[in-house]
């Protein structure tokens, strides 16, 4: 149960294969495990405890991420977004490190002690001319492989503990061996530092598949490397596909399509209703799936796939119709279980706190004690529900219910209603102080231009949908909402620049 083995499979099953690059002369699977080999001599002789990188997608990604496991030494991919003070505080929390830099930003961690800096191209440089040593990886799962800081937006980053045994349990419970076939091309735009990103490249590499990396995400350019490349899947988070749909909307009738995407899957944040049903509506021959996953789970546990998608998207049952905006059905190595505040279970159609069980969850956290249940089960500390059929419904962060005259109020609910009336592209929900009531609900909507809806009517609809003490208090219309560069919803920002108001009269 190490990283090495998806990789050494590869290797031996199909190691002609292109694994990375373009398809005249990329690195083979065969390469790529030499290189690894290679990198890991050189990462062991440095006497760290941790291989860092603060750089975008490249060849060196997965060389270095299967260098470590080689080496033994857990992988830490860093948000290179962050700012220099930022991303020196966490790579000292790291240190000793060997950190791998983009060669356009070398100082980035100067005088951080410990980080251990190196530009990409000093790491790769005469990798080629080395043998690799005979496999000695650490076989039985328990050492940590990656460790990935979550996004810290409700304070100080965690660094989540994905040991071996986690992610390759995670790859053999979703990926067929070889499964791909060899003209098959996957795009991973998603960053390093995200758990997508961990996963795309461990899923390909085990299915066989070339990658093909985008470093930095915009809509016409990765439609031109999906057109170039004859990318044939691909994942993207809701805020990307939004905006690929954008360009081609703009493109028009006369545009090319994308006629080699066969799969497209998307997760990482909630995907606004009108986005995903363009997305079908565009793109008639793309087999789509919703993966919801956490970091913590070593990604997905739970997946609506195409078949669900085109059921939802046909029917007239506005239950069915619904799962276009739910999480689908747990993977079959997944348990799930719907919690109230007391611990207890809670029958289908009841919401509460999504706890999740299976051999992927690591639910562990770097230098803090395990988050784990004594019988494995994991708090996600997302609230949901699960419908008559086993459909997983995700409503957000327990964090970010809204208490309002002593009740609950989960925004995700309000947000569902809001996404399914005309001429609302995206919405958000929040809940800002009120003398009276505790906290006031205020519906932050993105509108259509061709036609906007007015707050009366977003407001009845909701009264009409739920109960009266879910409506609205405060309709505000904005041009867009913030999102971070992996499509999770920026509440805090929300709630910072709308303070103003808390504490008013109902409009």
């Amino acid at each position: 149960m190490n990283l090495m083995m998806l990789l050494e499979m590869a290797a031996e099953g199909f190691g002609s294969r292109v694994a990375i690059g373009p398809r005249e002369d990329g690195i083979t699977y065969r390469q790529l495990y030499e290189l690894a080999g290679s990198a890991s001599r050189r990462l062991r002789d440095a006497g760290v405890q941790h291989v860092a990188m603060a750089d975008v997608s490249s060849e060196a990604l997965p060389i270095t991420l299967f260098g470590a496991a080689w080496a033994g030494l857990p992988f830490v991919p860093l948000n290179y977004r962050l700012t220099d003070e930022e991303l020196a505080a966490l790579a000292s929390r790291v240190a000793p490190a060997v950190t791998v830099l983009d060669p356009e930003a070398p100082d980035r961690l100067e005088g951080v002690s410990g980080a251990g800096p190196i530009s990409r191209q000093d790491l790769l440089a005469g990798l080629k001319s080395e043998s690799a040593p005979e496999p000695d990886w650490e076989q039985s799962g328990d050492s940590a492989a990656i460790l990935l800081f979550t996004s810290g937006t409700t304070g100080r980053p965690k660094a989540a503990v994905l040991r071996h045994r986690h992610l390759v349990s995670y790859v053999l419970g979703s990926v067929e061996f070889m499964g791909a076939d060899e003209e098959e091309t996957a795009l991973v735009s998603v960053p390093p530092y995200h758990i997508a990103g961990m996963a795309a490249i461990l899923s390909n590499v085990y299915a066989g598949r070339r990658i093909v990396q985008l470093p930095t995400f915009e809509a016409a350019a990765w439609v031109d490397v999906v057109r170039r490349e004859s990318v044939t899947s691909a994942m993207v988070v809701p805020t990307m596909l939004t905006r690929i749909v954008d360009h081609l909307d703009a493109e028009g009738s006369g545009g090319l399509g994308l006629p080699t995407l066969q799969a497209l899957s998307y997760g990482g944040g909630k995907m606004p209703r009108p986005t995903i049903e363009r997305a079908l509506g565009l793109l008639e021959h793309t087999s789509f799936v919703n993966a919801y996953g956490l970091t913590e789970t070593s990604s997905t546990v739970a997946l609506l796939g195409p078949e669900d998608h085109r059921i939802a998207l046909a029917s007239d049952n506005p239950e069915v119709r619904s799962r276009l905006g739910s999480a689908g059905r747990p993977l079959p190595t997944i348990e799930v279980s719907i919690r109230n505040e007391d611990g207890a279970e809670m029958p289908a159609g009841e919401p509460g706190e999504i706890w999740v069980r299976g051999e992927q969850v690591s639910g562990e956290y770097h230098g803090l004690s395990s988050q784990l249940a004594d019988d494995g089960w994991f708090p996600t500390h997302d609230g949901g529900q699960l419908d008559a059929e086993g459909f997983l419904h995700v409503t957000g962060r327990i964090d970010d219910v809204i208490v309002k005259g002593g009740q609950n109020v989960s925004p995700g609910e309000i947000e569902e209603v809001l996404l399914g009336v005309p001429g609302v592209m995206d919405a958000a929900v929040i809940g800002l102080p009120d003398r009276q009531w505790g906290e006031r609900i205020v519906a932050v909507v993105v509108p259509s231009i061709q036609a906007p809806p007015d707050a009366e009517e977003l407001r009845n609809t909701v009264r009409g949908i739920l109960r009266s003490n879910r409506t609205p208090d405060h309709v505000e219309f904005l041009d867009e909402l913030p999102y971070n560069e992996t499509g999770k919803l920026l509440r805090r920002v929300l709630r910072t620049n709308l303070a103003h108001l808390g504490d008013g009269s109902t409009s």
